[in-house]
């Protein structure tokens, strides 16, 4: 029985084993995500973050050791280049191991691990939903009356500064504008006497004259008949 045996086999020989952890070891730090069985993907996880916490300290010794054990030296160079310095801040837990079912062929479940700050994705936030009670207590919510009132009476108020604050042009405009219209038809009936021919005023004079030659006809008439009566009287 194999209690307390640590690591996996995968069913390979040592040699066989230690080469498949290497290819895996530097496609992950050339792509930064692979996908694998399950087993696989768990017995990578241990072999590579030890040398991915060397990779923080760029020095010749740690460059040795993460040489010997993957054999790649475009992946060194990648690893302590580019792997380190994004890792610099986290203090392990630099790969993510997710499940993604099972193989068609052979039923072989698979996973994706990924190096976490190459492929880190924040949440969306999601809105917390309030849970309803049946409760019948009363609610704790202010009465939605009276925030109308005092909405309506801060709006009253900031209408009556604004009016206050207006200049006192606006409010002469519109007596201004009565004045126009009141003016406006007593403009035009002078007009209309100013436009009224000279031929009514001539007709006005002759008719006076008129009325003052007939006055002084029937004077000298009864002046005539006045002075013929006395005669008559005389020669009686």
């Amino acid at each position: 029985m194999r209690h307390q045996v640590k690591g996996r086999k995968l069913s390979r020989t040592v040699a066989h084993r230690k080469a498949t952890m290497r290819a895996l070891s530097a496609a992950l730090i050339k792509e930064h995500r692979i996908v694998t069985t399950v087993p696989k993907a768990k017995e990578l996880r241990t072999f590579i973050e030890p040398l991915i916490t060397r990779a923080k300290v760029d020095n010749s010794l740690n460059r040795k050791k993460v040489f010997s054990a993957l054999q790649d030296k475009y992946a060194v160079h990648e690893l302590f280049d580019v792997v380190g310095p994004a890792a610099a801040d986290r203090p392990g837990g630099y790969t993510r191991v997710l499940k993604l079912g099972f193989r068609q062929g052979d039923s072989a479940e698979l996973a994706v691990i990924e190096l976490v700050d190459f492929n880190d994705v924040k949440p969306e936030k999601k809105s917390a939903k309030k849970r309803r009670t049946r409760r019948a207590g009363k609610s704790s919510k202010p009465d939605t009356a009276a925030t109308v009132d005092t909405d309506t009476k801060e709006k009253d108020e900031v209408k009556e500064k604004e009016a206050a604050a207006k200049p006192d042009t606006e409010t002469e405009k519109p007596d201004e504008k009565e004045q126009a219209t009141t003016e406006e038809p007593v403009s035009e009936e002078k007009k209309e006497t100013e436009d009224t021919p000279s031929e009514e005023k001539e007709d006005e004079v002759k008719a006076a004259s008129d009325q003052q030659a007939e006055a002084s006809a029937e004077k000298k008439d009864t002046a005539e008949e006045k002075k013929s009566e006395e005669k008559k009287e005389d020669s009686k």
